[in-house]
């Protein structure tokens, strides 16, 4: 069962338990499931409860042990435990786990660069105004394609015109203004310094990585000007683009061995990578709702750090003959370069096939 059956799954047992009376709210939209925080259990875990618990008129753990009850025994299912303030964590069967990775793998494969993105929704547009300040154009330019992946609209407006080599380096623009739309204010910490001789790539990593309440290290007495540049672990956004060049490479050097990526059970899982892939629909839906793209920035460095070292694992050794495993590992380091690609894009940056 993958993230997104799972999450279909729990709102299915709203549906149910508002259908016997036992729940009197409305059934929302969407559910999100995601890894149990720390304190929690099981595989996934989602705080419906405390969503519903307030237009229920009940407390969340009453909420919690009513889904809980129309969860449990359904197929995949193993356990359902109520945690904290009314958290529902769910454990899977090893049998149904082992196939929702295969599962997971081949979602991202069909969606390609798109995995995580959701359906069109209509009346979703929103207009995000920010002042003619670089790094508040940057973010919100990147607010605006996030909202679009998860199908709503987002239009960037501005005080002014923009600079021109803002918008040939840094890749930016302005919508024209909508028709009273919803506005929303993006003003993140300025930039200290001018980001543009950085190039377009790293001007908006350095702009785009830290919390939109820290200030952006450019050009300081560290020397960061040049830490954004330089190719070395030190560097997450080099950190980031190498390893999705890793996960290309591997695919060439393994279609000259004769085999290609097929997926399949993993002998050893690195259950860390798998949870980070897992979690990316809920990454980009957190980021487009708070308006913060340092959430996907940092997703990706977790996701790049989590795969660097499964990568050496992927190709026969010696006098190994290619096998399903072999087969299965490369499938599962090409989707997590996949998701290093489509994360990049949504930050306006490339994500090349050779570093």
């Amino acid at each position: 069962m993958t993230p997104v059956e799972l999450s279909r799954t729990v709102l299915s047992a709203v549906r149910r338990a508002v259908d016997v009376g036992e729940l009197s709210v409305g059934v929302p939209e969407r559910v999100v499931v995601a890894p149990p925080r720390p304190g929690g259990c099981g595989d996934y875990a989602t705080n419906i409860a405390l969503q519903l618990a307030r237009p229920a008129g009940q407390p969340a753990p009453f909420v919690a042990q009513v889904l809980r009850g129309h969860l449990l025994g359904l197929d995949g299912i193993d356990d359902v435990t109520v945690t904290g303030p009314g958290f529902l964590n769910i454990s899977l069967r090893d049998a149904d786990a082992e196939a929702a990775l295969v599962r997971l793998v081949e979602d991202i494969r069909e969606s390609g660069e798109r995995y995580g993105y959701a359906p069109r929704r209509t009346g979703t547009a929103v207009e995000l105004r920010c002042p003619r300040e670089v790094r508040a154009v940057v973010v919100a330019d990147v607010v605006a394609r996030l909202l679009r992946s998860q199908g709503g609209e987002g239009r960037v407006s501005c005080a002014s015109f923009l600079p021109a080599d803002w918008e040939q380096v840094l890749g930016v623009h302005i919508d024209a203004p909508g028709d009273a739309l919803p506005g929303v204010d993006i003003r993140p910490v300025p930039a200290p310094a001018d980001p543009l001789p950085l190039g377009r790539d790293a001007a908006r990593w350095a702009l785009l990585h830290p919390a939109g309440h820290d200030r952006p290290r450019i050009g300081d007495e560290d020397d960061e000007h040049d830490g954004h540049l330089v190719q070395r672990e030190s560097n997450p956004l080099f950190r980031v683009r190498y390893a999705h060049a890793r996960t290309r490479a591997l695919g060439r050097n393994a279609a000259d061995l004769g085999f290609g990526a097929e997926p399949g059970p993993v002998d050893v899982v690195p259950s860390e990578l798998v949870t980070l892939l897992a979690d990316h629909p809920r990454v980009l839906a957190c980021a487009a709702d708070h308006r913060a793209p340092d959430v996907l920035a940092r997703h990706l460095v977790s996701v790049a750090d989590a795969v660097l070292p499964f990568l050496a694992s992927v190709l026969p050794r010696g006098e190994e003959k290619p096998s399903a495993a072999h087969r299965a590992r490369l499938a599962l380091a090409e989707a997590a370069g996949t998701v290093l690609a489509g994360g990049l894009s949504l930050l306006g940056i490339d994500a090349p096939e050779h570093l």
